[in-house]
């Protein structure tokens, strides 16, 4: 049973992939994007890679289709001068892509067994961070750095965003809001997110232990407060907002600080005391979560086009 579900698995994965790259229509691709990432999370489960599987649905399935959505929506009824590609280029393309799967496939297929794992070394050195998620220990004790520049790169993304927005507007709102609301969208903003929250501040809180974490809780909240901005239960804020600064800077600030202080306390930079190790990641994780929510929901908000309130 177990076999037919993965084989169908497959086959579903790749009729979206073949669909996403031929479809004309832009919006049809991107729903399709959607369901390409959330069955790809399943693929995940069913190769026992939970943490995996959450971040592909929350960002790879969830989060860039609404990116993509909400600059479809921008684009369209625009005028726009679109190339045909020739039937050369068509092949050279179907060509490149068919020798990256090919190169992948084989270097997978190459591999020495078992295959080559630092797993083994991770698991030994857990106890010492105090965390019970090796994922959460390699994202904020062994390669901590790459996390925090992670982070760094959402906000500079962000900041790109808000410079698209007119020199008149800038410290001003997005317009999220759509002329008319359904009525089905402003039910489901006043139902889910009370549940939304409760579920990411859980997402969160277990990610030191059991699979979840910052960027799959922070994309919950995230989309539970666009939710209610596109309904109109809550206003987009202003850029400039104070508060919403500190939102977005709290995490990576606090990254930083505990970074920093490691030269005091641990004998170097982004090492954590003794016996400290995990409250501290908790309350990196806690800040983290916060300023991704505020960031992502900022992204797909889009740049400013209300002047700022006065």
């Amino acid at each position: 049973m177990t076999l037919l579900l993965d084989i169908a698995l497959v086959a579903w994965l790749l009729a979206l992939a073949v669909h996403v790259a031929v479809q004309q229509e832009e919006r049809s691709a991107i729903i399709a994007l959607l369901a390409f990432g959330l069955l790809l999370g399943l693929a995940w489960v069913r190769l026992a890679a939970p943490d995996v599987a959450l971040t592909e649905i929350a960002i790879g399935g969830g989060g860039t289709a609404v990116l993509l959505l909400r600059a479809e929506a921008a684009l369209r009824g625009r005028d726009r001068q679109e190339e045909e590609m020739t039937r050369a280029g068509k092949l050279a393309v179907a060509a490149a892509c068919a020798a990256i799967s090919a190169g992948l496939g084989f270097a997978v297929l190459t591999l020495s067994a078992p295959a080559p794992t630092l797993a083994p070394a991770a698991s030994e050195a857990l106890a010492q961070t105090g965390l019970g998620n090796p994922v959460t220990a390699v994202l904020l004790a062994y390669r901590a750095l790459d996390t925090l520049l992670e982070k760094v790169v959402v906000l500079l993304a962000l900041v790109g965003v808000w410079s698209l927005a007119p020199d008149g507007l800038w410290g001003g709102a997005p317009d999220v809001k759509p002329s008319a609301v359904p009525a089905p969208l402003s039910y489901l903003a006043r139902v889910l997110p009370p549940f939304g929250v409760v579920i990411g501040i859980y997402m969160f809180w277990v990610g030191a232990d059991a699979p979840g974490g910052t960027f799959q809780a922070g994309t919950v909240l995230a989309a539970m407060w666009l939710l209610m901005m596109m309904a109109g239960l809550t206003p987009a804020p202003d850029t400039a907002r104070p508060l919403l600064r500190i939102a977005l800077m709290g995490g990576p600030a606090l990254f930083l600080v505990i970074a920093f202080l490691g030269f005091v306390f641990a004998g170097g930079f982004l090492a954590y005391p003794e016996g400290f190790a995990k409250p501290l990641i908790v309350a990196i994780e806690a800040a983290l979560t916060i300023s991704v929510a505020a960031a992502l929901a900022m992204l797909v908000a889009g740049p400013a086009r209300k002047a700022p309130a006065r």
